[in-house]
């Protein structure tokens, strides 16, 4: 069964499915925002744009405009349910990050809590894809329906982050380790020839870029844990404070998805 499973998630029609739907075609390829117009770029402006306006709504309410507040409040939600449409095939890609993950071998803690993690993301957006079906009427739950839904996206989601905070741990722990020892390596070493110097700066570079990327992650991940902390009733963050986290981890994850497409310059 678990064999029949691999073989449906990670089918190349699914991948050509889900690469379609992550690709804009026609006018939005060819013009010069051909950056901000594909999906997982899009679902990272929204989400600016959307954890601004849970700050600048709280903040307003706070000066007692009401009126301002309620249009930016709108605003938020709106946007929420836009990425919620724009996430729906993400599901089956954790999924197959997921099943990836137990193919390949690594080091026990970090391949289990990689699997882990990409589970519990494919769990969340998948009840995250029942919140959206209600909040557009597609199909309505009820009440006490539509919030177990709400709850269980929420604590999926949170469940994720605590394993990609863990998994980001250990690997920073391994790659600090590895980093060392290529420098003592490098400082030791005898003569070598150029291609034997040159292997090691390779990798010396190579352990340094991860480790730093493992702690680029790490930070987003510890801002973006208190908001469905918050949801779940675990922390008491107000939606100023939870609107500048989401919005620095949007703008962080922006930048790291932009260096991705164009490079660092």
């Amino acid at each position: 069964m678990a064999a029949i499973a691999s073989q449906v998630v990670l089918h190349p029609t699914v991948s050509q499915g889900l690469k379609f739907g992550g690709t804009t075609l026609g006018r939005d390829k060819a013009n010069h925002f051909q950056y901000f117009t594909r999906t997982p770029n899009l679902c990272s402006t929204f989400r600016s744009i959307q954890y601004f306006a849970r700050f600048y709504a709280w903040f307003l309410l706070r000066k007692g405009d009401k009126e301002a507040a309620a249009r930016w409040n709108a605003l938020k939600i709106h946007l929420a349910t836009a990425r919620k449409l724009l996430r729906l095939g993400k599901p089956f890609e954790h999924l197959q990050a997921g099943l990836k993950a137990a193919l390949i071998s690594g080091p026990a803690g970090e391949q289990i809590t990689t699997i882990g993690k990409q589970i519990a993301y494919f769990a969340y957006l998948s009840f995250d894809a029942l919140v959206w079906v209600n909040a557009v009427k597609f199909y309505s739950f009820s009440t006490e329906t539509s919030n177990k839904i709400s709850k269980l996206s929420n604590r999926f989601w949170l469940a994720g982050i605590l394993l990609s905070i863990v998994n980001g741990a250990l690997k920073s722990v391994r790659l600090a380790k590895e980093e060392r020892r290529s420098k003592r390596s490098k400082a030791l070493g005898g003569e070598k020839d150029v291609s034997q110097e040159a292997e090691q700066e390779m990798r010396l570079s190579t352990t340094i870029a991860s480790r730093d990327a493992t702690r680029y992650q790490l930070v987003i991940d510890l801002l973006d844990l208190w908001i469905p902390a918050t949801a779940l009733g675990i922390s008491s963050m107000n939606d100023g404070v939870l609107g500048i986290f989401g919005l620095i981890t949007s703008v962080m994850a922006g930048h790291k998805q932009w260096q991705s497409v164009n490079g660092k310059k």
